[in-house]
């Protein structure tokens, strides 16, 4: 079933780039970043099996924002890229905050949920700032090679719109081995043994390039829209 849930989140996190892309425009984008960050900050105490590797959760999610910033690239240039990486940062930011004043909060004496609330969140604040650091680094690559890779393949074919897979895939694989790797280390160094933290790094990077794989089309379905739209 983990399998499956995998699947069924991943269409879920892509397909809700392009509906939030043709509902809001611009700023559904930087709306699904904000979300897709959220629920990924959760998402990634968990730590699953599937696909006979352990991994944690939050990949889909985490790979979402990143087919975010890539289609705020291709459409709308590297400014407003650069918009969705700091969507991405306030929001991780305002989470931290607000999560850590919830374990600090003294329940009422017919609270239920505050021990699970502590459960979930007291032990996380080591957890957030490593995704905080992994996100500001990764997307800031993401996007500078986006427009690095576009750059070198106008050159090579005089085409402005040519090789879109090629700077969407090349961009997001290598963005997502710096996320992973700094995430996994700064998260769990210490909890997990060193052959352990290499293991679920290399399977969660296993995801992520499936992932960054299965973007590419939702990049041309977002392009094609745009482009529908505006004629």
């Amino acid at each position: 079933m983990n399998e499956l849930f995998l699947i069924i989140t991943l269409l879920l996190s892509f397909g809700g780039a392009i509906l939030f892309l043709k509902v809001f425009g611009k700023g559904g984008l930087f709306a699904w970043i904000g979300i897709c960050t959220v629920l990924a900050n959760i998402e990634v105490t968990i730590l699953v099996r599937a696909f006979g590797m352990d991994q944690t959760l939050g990949n889909t999610l985490f790979a979402a924002t990143f087919l975010c910033t890539d289609i705020l690239s291709e459409l709308y240039g590297k400014k407003d890229a650069t918009k969705g990486v700091l969507a991405g940062i306030f929001t991780s930011l305002s989470f931290i905050l607000l999560s850590f004043l919830w374990v600090h909060y003294i329940p009422a004496e017919g609270d239920w949920s505050n021990e699970f609330v502590r459960g979930l969140f007291s032990n996380t604040p080591r957890m957030l700032l490593s995704s905080l650091i992994a996100y500001v680094i990764s997307e800031s690559v993401d996007v500078f090679l986006y427009h690095a890779w576009w750059n070198l393949t106008e050159k090579k074919t005089g085409s402005h719109t040519k090789m879109l897979w090629f700077r969407n895939n090349f961009s997001t694989l290598i963005s997502q081995f710096v996320n992973i790797v700094l995430f996994n280390f700064g998260a769990f160094w210490g909890i997990y043994n060193f052959r352990e933290l290499v293991a679920i790094t290399g399977s969660c990077y296993v995801i992520y390039v499936a992932t960054s794989l299965l973007d590419t089309p939702f990049v041309y379905i977002a392009r094609r829209i745009t482009v529908k739209e505006n004629s």
